[in-house]
């Protein structure tokens, strides 16, 4: 697949909601968390696939995504979109029905809820406008993601709701390098 300009990124800490949490103190720290699984897909809509390793570039993403290639789908406003995570824990929630808003439980496999790496142990809110580290690569916290109607119609289940302000984190790449399953995760300290 030929690779289109990507879409229009700002970098992490300059988007509204990381330039806004960058210099206020508080969230959580002294956290470590993993790697469970990394998933890309080279089109919207098209199925996520699990990688092994996949090359972080800063400033553009992971390598063979359809943000990387520009073959994604999102909105033309300028976005800190390189890297999207996402918490097993809600994850698991939602399988519990916990919070019960979706009238059931609901089992994602990891790539179904179509973000890009999948941790444990991760605070993702407490991640906006700050540095942390996936293995050798460094990322910034941009802003929170959050559910949409086209996750919905993808999966063909009802998990806007459940899965509001759990969602995960946009984040750039500050330095690059390989990740891989497994790789820990920490809150690097800025001083």
């Amino acid at each position: 697949m030929a690779e289109k300009p990507g879409p229009k990124m700002v970098e992490a800490f300059e988007h509204a909601q990381g330039s806004a949490a960058r210099n206020v103190p508080g969230g959580a720290t002294g956290f470590r968390g993993v790697l469970l699984n990394i998933h890309v897909a080279p089109a919207a809509s098209y199925e996520m696939e699990e990688l092994e390793e996949a090359q972080c570039v800063a400033g553009r993403g992971i390598v063979g995504d359809r943000y990387y290639l520009g073959t994604g789908t999102y909105s033309p406003k300028p976005d800190a979109r390189e890297v999207t995570l996402i918490e097993q824990e809600a994850l698991d929630a939602l399988s519990r029905n916990d919070p019960p808003l979706q009238g059931g439980s609901i089992a994602l496999a990891p790539g179904d809820h179509r973000r890009n790496l999948t941790v444990r142990g991760v605070p993702l809110n407490h991640l906006v406008g700050r540095r942390f580290r996936v293995g050798e690569v460094i990322m910034r916290g941009g802003r929170l993601n959050f559910p949409c109607k086209y996750l919905e119609e993808l999966l063909g289940l009802p998990v806007y709701l459940p899965l509001y302000n759990r969602s995960g984190l946009n984040a750039g790449i500050e330095r690059g390098g390989v990740i891989r399953p497994g790789d820990e995760i920490e809150l690097l300290d800025d001083a």
